[in-house]
């Protein structure tokens, strides 16, 4: 098995069940007492919150390279970045190694599209949400993305840094997800995608009536097969 390296603590919540689900998907897969070979890196998510609050985005780049230069230099075989926002400085990160970047975004419009979905409603920070780099890439692999309107992303934006990312899940916060989603249904969504890795410690299938598309889940399992790809060991 290749060794995964991956840049977490954005933020350790949604770190943590990285960690958690490629282990399963590793046992899964070779069966018995199997695990993952794995390198972690975890920067201190209040250092990238500030940087990206101040749009200062080529720093945050620049932290996370030197964390992927870390996990290379640790053994390494990829690098995948634990969160759909900082995505945004994905090249930054894919060139500061010689090994592969498994992007986030690509594994989720794969699977949308393995579903049969085109229409998709996204839900995620403000920057995954209104910016191009995530909701571009994905238009480029032909879906059609919808987001809620400015009151609802401003909102989903709000629980996941002021309640998701400190570990508390409200039963309020669900019912508010639960309802943006039926709207953007009712838009024409024919499947959502959980577009930050702390929604899906809120929202699962049973709380959409349309396939929901958990991209921490999606990230994990692609980071599984390619680690095993050309042989189980």
């Amino acid at each position: 098995m290749r060794t995964i390296g991956l840049i977490g603590g954005m933020s350790w919540e949604s770190t943590a069940e990285y960690y958690r689900l490629i282990n399963e998907y590793t046992r899964d897969r070779l069966g018995g007492l199997h695990s993952a070979r794995c390198v972690l890196y975890s920067v201190d998510f209040a250092e990238i919150e500030r940087l990206q609050t101040e749009g200062r985005w080529e720093e945050a780049g620049e932290v996370l390279a030197d964390a992927a230069r870390a996990v290379q230099s640790a053994g390494a075989d990829m690098v995948l970045i634990c969160t759909n926002t900082m995505h945004k400085v994905a090249d930054t990160v894919a060139s500061a190694v010689s090994v592969p970047l498994v992007h986030l975004a690509d594994a989720t419009a794969d699977a949308v599209r393995a579903a049969g979905v085109r229409k998709v409603a996204l839900l995620g920070t403000a920057f995954t949400m209104e910016q191009d780099f995530y909701r571009g890439r994905l238009r480029d692999r032909g879906l059609d993305v919808r987001v809620p309107d400015a009151a609802g992303r401003a909102l989903v934006h709000e629980v996941i840094y002021g309640e998701l990312c400190l570990g508390e899940v409200r039963a309020a916060s669900r019912e508010a997800y639960r309802e943006m989603i039926r709207d953007l249904v009712a838009d024409g969504a024919e499947g959502v995608i959980l577009g930050c890795t702390e929604i899906e410690l809120l929202i699962g299938p049973e709380d959409s009536p349309v396939p929901v598309f958990p991209t921490a889940r999606l990230h994990a399992l692609a980071a599984v097969d390619a680690a095993l790809c050309g042989g189980d060991e």
